[in-house]
């Protein structure tokens, strides 16, 4: 699985102006299912999100993980995630996951952050998002299960 982590003060996501999910202060996680990604792995990646220590402790310093700080998250999927650039100029995304597969990992995974003691809320699987956020230091971090 791929993420994308924005610390922010407060996210946002909207379907069709109206929104659907919502966090602050936090992280905004933009996740992607790939191809032979398992709901272990998805457990995994949340767990690691949960205790990375990305956020500011009485010291200034990133010290203080999502479960220390006492901070909510917003999971958005984005199978944009997997873009292939490496021919031409046109992004490929067949190393996303099936969009069945897809969205059963993604829903899988914030189920499980949730689970872990994380307030939770989600996009809209498929859908056209607008995302709105006020990213946090900027504090902008990328996991990849794969690596």
């Amino acid at each position: 699985m791929r993420a994308l982590l924005q610390r922010v003060s407060h996210a946002r996501v909207e379907v069709d102006g109206a929104p659907v999910g919502e966090t602050g202060p936090g992280l905004l996680i933009l996740l992607c299912a790939m191809q032979g990604d398992t709901e272990t792995e998805a457990e995994k990646l949340m767990a690691k999100i949960s205790k990375l220590r990305i956020f500011k402790d009485d010291a200034g310093k990133m010290n203080r993980s999502l479960l220390d700080s006492g901070g909510s998250a917003l999971v958005v999927s984005q199978f944009t995630l997997a873009a292939d650039t490496a021919r031409g100029n046109r992004p490929g995304f067949s190393a996303a996951a099936p969009p069945q597969e897809g969205e059963a990992l993604y829903r899988h995974a914030a189920a499980h952050l949730r689970a872990l003691g994380v307030e939770t809320q989600t996009g809209e699987f498929g859908a056209d998002m607008d995302v709105h956020l006020v990213n946090d230091g900027p504090v902008t971090i990328w996991i990849d299960t794969a690596d």
